[in-house]
């Protein structure tokens, strides 16, 4: 089969393979079929080295859907022909994290990153990113990873609620609950920032300033809420007029880096909400002094998956879809090949694309 292989002396040039096989599935196991994938900000972070990963080969992607072609012995959730999103945070339900209502923080797979092959290229041993792998035309994941989707989903709209939607919405919904009548800033216009301006529009923001220095982003995020829209250098000047100088109720960085983060703390009011939406690079530090962390009274909140659990969430989340509030063809920049990836890594790169789907025939 097809996949998107990352080698550890690769120098960030994918390649694309046609003689790469699955490992399983086991008796607790899905097999799946992927019909969509998308090339989201975090795979280039991984392909770049911003975001540590195993020295295997790998297969790379993580947001996607498609359908169950087998399934393991003691599976029971999910059946063959079903169509499935895959979820790359699987919890097991029994960890104290997710008898704390907190499924985004279970740890119970995560050995799968670095410690379980899902893959095999030309006979040898390869990983799947984030446990998953989805820039392959199958995959196998734990059963707990293979979410149910209605059949008259499409896969191409399927594949942003395993990350895009999830996360950006996710983190207005769960993590910063956005109360209405808030002043909210977004500080990065991909496809999670502006998942992020359409979940703060859901959740009644009146303000709602998207930042980025792209301007052909701008457009976009009018579209789907934002009340006005800035480059970061501008945004000072942004938050005097619309706050009144008093800073953001709440401001959520989708870009991860240290100094996306660093402004956004600026841009916030005291007792206000700086929401880390972005997967940072591990060296990356953010410079706070113990002082002001004090007397600026800010609060400063990661979101991990939007606090996504998508057995809960995704019925809202489809609901709002289907109620015409969540815009996703206007996140999807281009629907392209497999043989496309390269390219859609290299416009990923220059930033002048939102979410660019892979559509496997």
């Amino acid at each position: 089969m097809r996949a998107a292989v990352l080698n550890a002396k690769a120098d960030g040039k994918l390649d694309l393979r046609d003689d790469v096989d699955t490992v399983g599935p086991g008796p607790d196991e899905v097999l799946i079929r992927v019909r969509a994938t998308g090339v989201c900000h975090s795979d280039l972070s991984v392909i770049d080295g911003r975001l540590p990963t195993s020295d295997d080969a790998l297969v790379v992607g993580h947001e996607g859907a498609g359908e169950v072609l087998a399934v393991g012995d003691r599976v029971h959730t999910v059946r063959p022909g079903e169509h499935v999103v895959i979820n790359w945070i699987p919890s097991c339900g029994r960890c104290p994290e997710c008898r704390n209502n907190e499924a985004h923080l279970c740890m119970s797979f995560m050995a799968d990153l670095f410690g379980k092959p899902r893959f095999r290229v030309a006979g040898q041993p390869a990983f799947g990113m984030a446990g998953t792998g989805t820039w392959a035309e199958r995959l196998v994941v734990p059963w707990q990873a293979a979410i149910p989707i209605p059949d008259d989903l499409p896969f191409v709209h399927a594949a942003l609620f395993s990350c895009g939607i999830s996360t950006g919405v996710g983190a207005v919904l769960n993590t910063a609950q956005v109360r209405p009548g808030s002043s909210v800033a977004v500080i990065g216009l991909g496809g999670v920032g502006l998942s992020v301006v359409q979940g703060a529009r859901i959740a009644g923001a009146t303000t709602i300033v998207g930042v980025d220095p792209l301007p052909a982003k701008h457009a976009v995020a009018r579209q789907l809420g934002a009340t006005s829209v800035t480059a970061p250098a501008d945004l000072p000047a942004v938050r005097d007029e619309v706050t009144g100088g008093r800073g953001f109720d709440y401001v959520f960085e989708a870009v991860g880096r240290a100094d996306a983060i660093r402004q956004a703390w600026e841009m916030t009011r005291r007792g206000g909400d700086v929401i880390v939406v972005g997967a940072g690079a591990p060296d990356d530090l953010v410079g706070i002094s113990a002082y002001e962390l004090l007397f600026a009274s800010r609060n400063i909140r990661p979101s991990v998956y939007g606090g996504c659990d998508l057995n809960r969430d995704l019925p809202r989340l489809l609901e709002l879809y289907r109620s015409g509030a969540l815009d996703l063809d206007s996140l999807i920049s281009a629907r392209i090949r497999f043989d496309d990836l390269n390219d859609a890594v290299a416009a990923l790169q220059r930033g002048d694309v939102l979410r660019q789907i892979v559509v496997f025939d």
